[in-house]
């Protein structure tokens, strides 16, 4: 088990690094051309009303004074309000998060058993053919660019075949099944891009257990191959697979930027690339903001299941 002081100084580690990640998407908002007032009040407006308008929102205080005001709110999830909506950014945040969860989650569904599946069969099958075409597979089709098999996929899958629909926006009122199935094309491109890494991150991990000499020694015990590779191989082979889905999260979130432009998904992504072109600061700030922590938490567990399943890094995190 972790010890107390390690627990304590992960999350003060990660603690430290949200706050970070405030401070950047802040700043970085704080960057991007534009006035609040006037962006508001538009291009022909009194100056006089822009500066009152400024001054009512406090885009005229200093930086740290707005940054703390920002984030003050921020931590009980007011995120200001839209400049281009005119409403509450947290309800099109949560929408937005949704519609990308549940996109996340179906990509989630084809990628684990495809990809590690894919890296299993590869590892016990080592130097075969089964195993080259496997590592030639998943390495062609991490090179494509996203939005290259989105388009493919599109026009074979959606307007060639019509075996799925052109949009990954699902009619309202749609059930869970329904909704599921709009999403299944827009998943693919992400699903196939992944599984190349995933895959050959699983096989490596098989191919070193299989070496080791834990292996040798359950083999010398009289185990039948079956008992090995499940008692022994698996167990300690997908640890490291663990990790790699962890870091690979934040990958998945921006390559859902232009998934969700290209099959029309109002999803996390899209919020951000529309917020981004309508200078919309305390949306782009919010999304952006959210995409982030997501990316932070998802890789820290990853960090501390991986502590938990394999015993040398729970005594380099104890050190």
């Amino acid at each position: 088990m972790l010890t107390g002081r390690t627990l304590s100084t992960r999350t003060a580690s990660l603690l430290f690094t949200l706050w970070l990640v405030s401070v950047l998407v802040f700043l970085a908002g704080q960057v991007l051309p534009g006035d609040v007032g006037r962006i508001m009040l538009g291009p022909f407006a009194d100056a006089q009303a822009v500066a009152a308008l400024n001054r009512q929102l406090g885009a005229d205080q200093p930086v740290l004074v707005q940054y703390w005001h920002w984030f003050s709110r921020a931590l009980t999830g007011d995120f200001g309000t839209s400049l281009s909506m005119r409403a509450p950014v947290a309800p099109f945040v949560l929408a937005s998060l949704g519609r990308s969860a549940a996109l996340a989650g179906i990509i989630l569904l084809l990628l684990v058993p495809v990809g590690v599946g894919a890296g299993i069969i590869a590892g016990l099958n080592q130097g075969r053919l089964i195993d080259r075409l496997i590592v030639l597979a998943g390495v062609s089709f991490g090179i494509v660019p996203d939005f290259v098999s989105g388009l493919l996929l599109l026009m074979v899958f959606g307007l060639w075949l019509s075996w799925f629909p052109i949009t990954g926006a699902a009619p309202d009122g749609a059930g869970f099944w329904t909704s599921g199935y709009y999403l299944i094309l827009p998943a693919l491109p992400l699903v196939l891009n992944l599984t190349g890494y995933l895959a050959r991150m699983t096989r490596a991990g098989v191919v070193e257990a299989l070496a080791a000499d834990y292996t040798r020694t359950a083999t010398l015990k009289g185990l039948d191959r079956s008992q090995v590779i499940v008692r022994h191989v698996l167990p300690n082979a997908l640890t490291p697979t663990i990790a790699v889905l962890a870091t690979q999260s934040g990958y998945m979130l921006g390559g859902l930027v232009v998934i969700e432009a290209l099959f029309g998904i109002q999803g996390l992504g899209n919020l951000v690339l529309n917020a981004a072109k309508s200078r919309d600061f305390p949306m782009l700030e919010a999304g952006v903001l959210v995409m982030a922590t997501i990316f932070v938490l998802s890789a820290a567990a990853g960090d501390l299941v991986q502590a938990l399943l394999d015993p040398r890094q729970r005594r380099r995190a104890s050190l």
